[in-house]
Formats: C-alpha cells, structure tokens, sequence
C-alpha cells in the first residue's frame, strides 16, 4: 500500500482526530449490530497505548444537516465505553466550542466522541470552515472509515488538506485486500454479482472483464441478462433500457476471455411477496406470467462447481429476493460454498455480509468489506477521495 499508515507516523502524547464509520443498525435506541465498531477497536486501542488523545468522528444515519435528536451518537458513546472498558467522553456539537473545550481538558489515553457529523449541512457539501474548525482540535488526522471513504466530506477529504493524514489499521486492511484482489489476484479469479440491478454493477463488470475467469451473475439483474441472451423471462424485473448494454458485456467476454455464467433454473414465483406460490423452473421453461425470485438448485450446482475451482472470489449483492426468507436460500447457500472453498474471498454489500453472518461462516472469509458503496466503487477501478487525500509514503 502506498500510503502512509498509523505505523509511520508518531502519535505519541498528540491529540489524533479519527475519522469512524459507526453508522450502525439502530433500533429504539439501541445498537442492533456493533460489527463497525468492533472492527475500529485495533486503531482506537492503538493510539491508547500510545499515550494518544483520540478525538473521533462519525455520522449517523441520514439527519440531512439537521439535528435529529433519534440519530444522536449518544448510545454509541455508552456502547463504546462498555468495548473499551472504561469511560468515553461525548462533546454536544462536531467541531464547535463543546468539542474544542472538551479536547481541551483530555488527558492522555482518552477517548472522545463527537456528535453527528451530518447533523451539519456543511459536512456532505465539504464545507471548508468545518473541515478547518475538525482540523483545530487535532495535530494529526487518521482515516479509519472505509465505508465513506468514497464521499467527499469535511471529515473525511476536507480536514486532510490541514492535518498530516493517514490511514487507520482497518483502512489499510480493507485497501490491500481490495487491491490484491483486483489488481494482483491469484487465478483462476471468480467474480459473483448480484443484487435488483444491472445498472449498479455496469462499471464493476466492465472493469473487472479483462481480470476474471468467471463471472457469476444471480439477483434481479440476471433476468436482464437472461433477457439478452434470448430467453423469456415472463414478468421477471428486467431493465429494458439494459438489455443492449448487457448484450455488449455478453460479447465482451468472449472476447476478453471471461465465462459469464447465467442461471440454468429458477425459482419462478405468481408474485412478488414473502407468501408467494413458487417452482423450480429451467431457464427455457419461464412462464409467462411467473417472475424469477431466487436461483434454483442446478444454477446452485454450477456456481459451487466454479466456485471450488477458483483461487480469488469476489462477491458484491444478494443473488434472490434476499429480504424474503423463502427466496434467500441461493444467497444463503451459496454463502455456505463460498465459505468451505480453498479461495481467497472478500466479500462486500450489506446483504451478503448479512448473509454470511446468519449462515455462521463469517470467520471463514478472507475479507468481510465494511463499505458497501465504496468497495463498489473501488471494484470499478475509480479512485477514492477518501483515500487519495492521505499522505503518500
């Protein structure tokens, strides 16, 4: 990686501000799921023992730069004190005079909490007066918050062009394994995508043709995909306006020499709903009034087939209508052939790292990305504001 990292610089005694992404599962006011925030402990215990005063900075929600008293960080300063085992300090505003006050009064070791940055209007428009009141309350500023390392913000680009800036230990870790994975991955190289829409994925595909083996399509967009190499798909969602560019992405692949592989049977449903009536149908058999919710299990036969094989694997979105039990089981098992697989697996998107949660295999993933959008965007090949405002060693 090339750039500079919490390791090269020296913290010691400094006050560091941190840039976290705890923007967390929330229900009535309580954390439903604190995997964010245990995966920025090894940085925040870091500059503990180094003697540093740890100033961090997070959003919450989408309040849309106004103060929303339910997207208060509050419940994350208790939930914080109880990981760390002692005491976090909470400042009322993001940068103003209770966060200067009580930086002020920080003694070594201590960890502070900021509240909402998007509370602020100025935060999402990268306002420079915010960017420089974070700047002030710190000497050094660590980027640790992958997941909204794709945004332009005051707290996540605009304070790095006023603080040396670095990357925090979960930043670099998620960088060097999307990077390998893309630009140095061990073949043969499987990429599975899912998820409603070809749209979203259009640049993945188009930036990962020349790099992978395989191409594994499941999800909403397979139907457009079924769609463009002639098959009827009766009411299945498709994106007609697509068709042509997945047509051009089909015979992209012979050329580049990438196998895309489509779904071979479905799990054809009369509606769109959790109680729907359904059948494992083949391809060529969809009827006309059906729509394709979920892979079948021939389609399950293939991928695992591919997926043995591979020696990198890279998964972004659910491959069925994962929000509905009964057509979660190609995501579900498909997380389950991933996870007993010999490949390197790095894994991101909300849905499938739910996934492979619930399916009790996290621990057998190389990777679990915790950005969704942003590793998106990194697997297009775009570059992250996020990152390419840190220093370079």
């Amino acid at each position: 990686m090339n750039k500079k990292t919490l390791r090269d610089i020296d913290v010691a005694g400094k006050k560091v501000l941190v840039r976290v992404d705890f923007n967390v599962p929330m229900k009535d006011g309580k954390i439903n799921d604190d995997t964010r925030m245990v995966k920025a402990l090894p940085t925040i215990k870091y500059l503990q023992e180094q003697k540093a005063k740890t100033i961090l900075v997070t959003h919450l929600g989408r309040p849309k730069g106004k103060v929303v008293p339910e997207m208060s960080v509050k419940p994350i300063v208790e939930h914080l004190s109880e990981l760390l085992g002692e005491e976090v300090l909470y400042a009322r505003d993001c940068g103003g005079e209770d966060s200067r006050q009580v930086a002020e009064e920080m003694k070594e070791g201590q960890v502070l909490l900021l509240e909402n940055a998007r509370f602020y209007a100025e935060e999402e428009k990268n306002d420079p007066k915010m960017a420089e009141a974070l700047a002030r309350l710190a000497d050094l500023y660590v980027n640790d918050a992958f997941g909204t390392a794709h945004r332009a913000h005051a707290s996540t680009e605009g304070v790095a062009h006023h603080l040396p800036a670095v990357a925090g230990f979960l930043m670099e870790k998620e960088i060097e394994a999307l990077s390998s994975a893309v630009g140095n991955p061990q073949k043969p190289f499987a990429a599975i995508l899912g998820g409603a829409k070809v749209s979203d994925k259009i640049s993945v595909m188009q930036n990962l043709l020349g790099k992978v083996d395989y191409l594994l399509v499941g999800g909403g967009m397979a139907n457009t995909f079924l769609k463009a190499a002639g098959y009827e798909t009766g009411k299945s969602l498709i994106e007609p306006e697509k068709l042509e560019v997945a047509q051009e992405i089909l015979a992209e692949a012979k050329t580049s020499g990438a196998e895309v592989i489509l779904p071979v049977d479905v799990v054809a449903a009369d509606k769109f709903a959790e109680d729907a009536s359904s059948q494992v149908v083949d391809v060529n058999n969809i009827p006309a009034q059906a729509m394709a919710l979920d892979l079948g299990p021939a389609t399950l036969k293939v991928f695992a087939e591919v997926i043995n094989k591979a020696k990198t694997i890279v998964w972004n979105g659910p491959l069925g209508v994962y929000e509905f039990p009964k057509f979660a089981a190609g995501t579900n098992e498909t997380a389950r052939i991933v996870a007993e697989a010999e490949a390197k697996t790095i894994i991101g998107g909300g849905d499938v790292v739910a996934a492979v949660e619930k399916a009790g295999v996290a621990e057998k993933i190389y990777h679990i990305s915790t950005g969704g959008g942003a590793s998106l965007e990194f697997l297009e090949g775009k570059s992250l504001p996020g990152i390419v405002a840190l220093q370079d060693r």
